[in-house]
Protein backbone atom coordinates (compact mmCIF):
# COMPACT_ATOMS: atom_id res chain seq x y z
CA UNK A 1 0.00 0.00 0.00
CA UNK A 2 3.21 2.41 0.81
CA UNK A 3 4.34 1.39 -2.63
CA UNK A 4 1.58 2.94 -4.17
CA UNK A 5 2.03 5.92 -2.42
CA UNK A 6 5.50 6.11 -3.81
CA UNK A 7 4.26 6.15 -7.13
CA UNK A 8 2.52 8.91 -7.15
CA UNK A 9 5.05 10.95 -5.05
CA UNK A 10 7.30 9.98 -8.10
CA UNK A 11 4.41 11.21 -10.38
CA UNK A 12 4.58 14.68 -8.43
CA UNK A 13 7.97 15.37 -8.49
CA UNK A 14 8.11 14.65 -12.27
CA UNK A 15 4.96 16.73 -12.60
CA UNK A 16 6.59 19.68 -10.98
CA UNK A 17 10.50 19.20 -11.92
CA UNK A 18 10.03 18.94 -16.01
CA UNK A 19 7.50 22.40 -16.59
CA UNK A 20 10.10 24.18 -13.74
CA UNK A 21 12.94 23.02 -15.81
CA UNK A 22 11.49 23.87 -19.09
CA UNK A 23 10.47 27.58 -18.08
CA UNK A 24 14.36 27.56 -16.51
CA UNK A 25 16.06 26.56 -19.94
CA UNK A 26 13.81 29.45 -21.66
CA UNK A 27 14.71 31.71 -19.35
CA UNK A 28 18.38 30.99 -19.88
CA UNK A 29 18.22 30.88 -23.89
CA UNK A 30 15.95 34.27 -24.04
CA UNK A 31 18.88 35.70 -21.71
CA UNK A 32 21.80 34.28 -24.05
CA UNK A 33 20.45 34.82 -27.20
CA UNK A 34 21.24 38.07 -28.73
CA UNK A 35 18.24 40.19 -30.49
CA UNK A 36 18.33 42.78 -32.59
CA UNK A 37 16.56 45.75 -31.52
CA UNK A 38 13.17 46.15 -33.04
CA UNK A 39 12.80 49.03 -35.02
CA UNK A 40 9.40 50.95 -36.21
CA UNK A 41 8.92 48.96 -39.48
CA UNK A 42 9.60 45.81 -38.07
CA UNK A 43 6.92 46.38 -35.31
CA UNK A 44 3.98 48.16 -37.65
CA UNK A 45 1.14 45.34 -39.18
CA UNK A 46 1.32 44.06 -42.51
CA UNK A 47 -1.72 44.62 -44.42
CA UNK A 48 -1.38 43.91 -47.90
CA UNK A 49 1.22 46.63 -48.09
CA UNK A 50 -1.40 49.67 -47.26
CA UNK A 51 -1.49 51.52 -44.79
CA UNK A 52 -4.56 51.69 -42.39
CA UNK A 53 -6.54 54.46 -41.90
CA UNK A 54 -8.56 55.02 -39.42
CA UNK A 55 -8.61 52.80 -35.86
CA UNK A 56 -8.08 49.27 -36.33
CA UNK A 57 -9.09 48.30 -33.23
CA UNK A 58 -12.88 46.14 -34.29
CA UNK A 59 -15.19 46.03 -31.56
CA UNK A 60 -17.34 42.28 -32.34
CA UNK A 61 -20.96 41.93 -31.48
CA UNK A 62 -20.76 39.74 -27.90
CA UNK A 63 -23.48 37.65 -28.95
CA UNK A 64 -21.42 35.90 -31.15
CA UNK A 65 -19.95 34.82 -28.61
CA UNK A 66 -23.19 33.24 -27.14
CA UNK A 67 -24.01 31.26 -30.22
CA UNK A 68 -20.46 30.18 -30.17
CA UNK A 69 -20.47 28.91 -26.29
CA UNK A 70 -24.35 27.35 -27.18
CA UNK A 71 -22.84 25.57 -30.02
CA UNK A 72 -20.02 24.05 -27.72
CA UNK A 73 -22.51 23.41 -24.84
CA UNK A 74 -24.76 21.14 -27.89
CA UNK A 75 -21.83 19.94 -29.46
CA UNK A 76 -20.39 18.42 -26.23
CA UNK A 77 -23.72 16.89 -25.77
CA UNK A 78 -23.30 14.91 -29.20
CA UNK A 79 -19.87 13.18 -27.92
CA UNK A 80 -21.55 12.30 -24.78
CA UNK A 81 -23.94 10.77 -26.64
CA UNK A 82 -21.92 8.61 -29.05
CA UNK A 83 -20.33 6.08 -26.21
CA UNK A 84 -23.76 5.94 -24.78
CA UNK A 85 -25.19 4.77 -27.86
CA UNK A 86 -22.27 2.34 -28.11
CA UNK A 87 -22.91 0.90 -24.43
CA UNK A 88 -27.17 1.06 -24.37
CA UNK A 89 -27.67 -2.56 -24.53
CA UNK A 90 -25.14 -3.34 -21.63
CA UNK A 91 -26.29 0.08 -19.25
CA UNK A 92 -29.74 -1.48 -19.48
CA UNK A 93 -32.70 0.91 -18.13
CA UNK A 94 -30.82 2.25 -15.47
CA UNK A 95 -28.57 4.07 -18.77
CA UNK A 96 -31.56 5.29 -20.32
CA UNK A 97 -32.93 6.57 -17.60
CA UNK A 98 -29.36 8.54 -16.59
CA UNK A 99 -29.45 9.48 -20.25
CA UNK A 100 -33.00 11.02 -20.37
CA UNK A 101 -31.94 12.69 -16.70
CA UNK A 102 -29.21 14.17 -19.30
CA UNK A 103 -30.58 15.34 -22.23
CA UNK A 104 -33.68 16.86 -19.78
CA UNK A 105 -31.01 19.31 -18.11
CA UNK A 106 -29.69 20.49 -21.38
CA UNK A 107 -33.63 20.87 -22.55
CA UNK A 108 -34.13 23.34 -19.19
CA UNK A 109 -30.91 25.03 -19.69
CA UNK A 110 -32.27 25.70 -24.03
CA UNK A 111 -35.17 27.18 -22.51
CA UNK A 112 -33.95 29.24 -20.13
CA UNK A 113 -31.12 30.66 -22.93
CA UNK A 114 -34.70 30.65 -25.40
CA UNK A 115 -36.54 32.72 -22.80
CA UNK A 116 -34.01 35.33 -22.09
CA UNK A 117 -33.73 36.11 -25.45
CA UNK A 118 -30.21 34.94 -26.07
CA UNK A 119 -31.15 33.54 -29.37
CA UNK A 120 -32.24 36.28 -31.16
CA UNK A 121 -30.47 38.48 -32.76
CA UNK A 122 -31.11 41.82 -32.76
Amino acid sequence: MLADYGYIALLLIAAITVPALILLLAKVVAYKSKRPDPDNVKSSTYECGMQTIGSSWVQFNFRYYFYALLFVIFDIETVFLYPWAVYFRQLKFFGFIEMLIFILILVVGLVYAWRKGVMEWK
